[in-house]
């Protein structure tokens, strides 16, 4: 299921447009998104938690010349299921 299905499939479940619909599941997202740059977690009880995680500067190799590299530190979002979506897909 790509974007445009998640659409469809909120417009037809609810009742709305299309385009309603497309900017319920855009403000979702960018709410997510603003929240995990805060540093906060969202934590959306039986489906899962959206978490935002350090991850530690490292070397590495360069695959083409071999040559050693420094990977720098970053921060990656995480998603954790909760318990109701794994037994839904169990």
């Amino acid at each position: 299921m790509n974007k445009n299905d998640l659409v469809s499939a909120v417009a037809d479940a609810a009742g709305l447009s299309k385009a309603d619909a497309g900017r319920a599941v855009d403000s979702v997202f960018d709410t997510i998104a603003a929240s995990l740059k805060k540093g906060q977690e969202v934590r959306l009880v039986g489906f899962g938690t959206f978490v935002v995680t350090r991850r530690k500067a490292s070397r590495g190799r360069n695959p083409r010349t071999g040559e050693a590299i420094q990977i720098p530190a970053s921060k990656q979002p995480k998603f954790r299921a909760g318990q109701a979506l794994k037994d839904a897909v169990n």
